[in-house]
């Protein structure tokens, strides 16, 4: 199994500044942190850089490394964070369970539009699947997702009821680190109404686009319906880049 250390300890800082449990916003300095952590000091700077290129903290010079306010004011609600963590670790509410229902599973020919956006051969196959994201009992994403064969040949529906970007994080060290994404809002269609439990004058939320792997390989081609009551996007972005 890959020993991505720094992603783990990243999920935890981020699980702990979700609890509030580091005063005055404050996180402590990156050394006492490998220390007690038990890591590199390489490996805690990258799990910083990660909270810091979400937005979650920020460095001031001379002061520290502190908390953004404005995510923990989002705590309440569902966001997609754009990150490389995909929608298992992106999507949360606190001390609430997130479920994922596997709808479909199946292997199908690549039309010519998946072949191109995904850079695949006239004949090559992927797999076809939907996935039901819950909150408790409240069903609020319906995501179907393309996915290469040669890139997960072990591919099962077992697999899916998780983190399928993780389990490619943990199991082959390949990580999902961009994507390119359209995000609109559209008139809910009756299978939304029936499954996201709309009315049909409530809207739906759509994000549709490709995952890339940190090598620039297209990883997963994406539509995502989401609950307009859950639907936020939070974007941070650094002028100095």
């Amino acid at each position: 199994m890959a020993d991505f250390v720094y992603r783990a300890v990243m999920r935890d800082i981020k699980q702990n500044i979700i609890a509030e449990k580091y005063e005055n916003m404050k996180l402590p300095d990156e050394r006492s942190l490998a220390s007690h952590y038990q890591v590199s000091r390489s490996s805690m700077k990258r799990a910083l850089e990660l909270l810091a290129q979400q937005g979650i903290i920020f460095k001031k010079r001379g002061s520290g490394t502190f908390i953004n306010p404005l995510y923990l004011k989002n705590q309440a609600l569902f966001r997609y964070e754009g990150s490389n963590l995909g929608l298992t670790d992106s999507f949360k509410v606190p001390g609430k369970e997130q479920k994922i229902k596997l709808l479909d599973f199946q292997v199908v020919k690549a039309s010519p539009e998946l072949a191109q956006d995904l850079f695949l051969k006239e004949n090559d196959f992927v797999y076809q699947f939907k996935r039901l994201r819950l909150i408790e009992a409240q069903p609020f994403l319906i995501e179907t997702g393309y996915v290469p064969i040669k890139i997960v040949p072990e591919l099962t529906p077992d697999i899916l009821k998780d983190s399928l970007f993780n389990y490619l994080e943990d199991t082959q060290n390949k990580i999902v680190s961009r994507s390119f994404l359209n995000i609109e809002v559209e008139p809910s269609n009756k299978v939304d109404q029936e499954i996201l439990q709309l009315k049909p004058v409530e809207p739906v939320g759509v994000m549709e686009g490709i995952f890339f792997l940190d090598d620039g390989t297209p990883f997963e081609v994406s539509n995502m319906r989401i609950h307009y009551k859950y639907m936020r996007y939070n974007s941070f972005v650094n002028l100095n880049q």
